[in-house]
């Protein structure tokens, strides 16, 4: 028993903070013009202690935190989003202005630990699965 109140410890620790998505997704900024908006989130908390980052084009835009969700505003053109634990991890597509896309860093099991793979969602599956996460990015307006 005392195992288990532990586990539910660290699983509850390594869960996402902030104010629930739903809650703040009417306050956000516009999408500014001539960009687009790039939503990560991650709806489970299977393997949570594996928060790898997020890589956008190269760059660190976030983590992959259990029960967390944030926004990047881009530029059009290719992306390629990689997340990393064991495996990287890729997933590309393209965007032009005033787009929206939705990437789920789903999870999986790898040979040794969990691993967060990104896959595109269509924008109605991922408003439902976002609604009760975390938001996690700049404050609201």
């Amino acid at each position: 028993m005392r195992r288990l109140s532990w586990l539910l410890v660290l699983l509850v620790a390594a869960c996402a903070t902030g104010p629930k998505f739903e809650s703040v997704a009417s306050s956000l900024a516009a999408t500014p013009q001539g960009k687009a908006r790039i939503f990560f989130y991650r709806a489970t908390s299977l393997g949570a202690a594996i928060q790898p980052d997020i890589r956008l084009n190269g760059k660190v835009v976030g983590k992959a935190e259990p029960h967390g969700v944030f926004f990047v505003d881009v530029d059009p053109g290719n992306m390629e989003v990689v997340s990393g634990s064991e495996v990287e991890k890729k997933l590309t597509f393209q965007v032009a202005p005033a787009d929206r896309r939705y990437v789920r860093m789903a999870v999986g099991f790898g040979v040794v630990v969990w691993r967060v793979i990104p896959e595109l969602v269509d924008e109605a599956e991922a408003k439902q699965e976002m609604a009760g996460l975390a938001y996690t990015g700049a404050a609201a307006k």
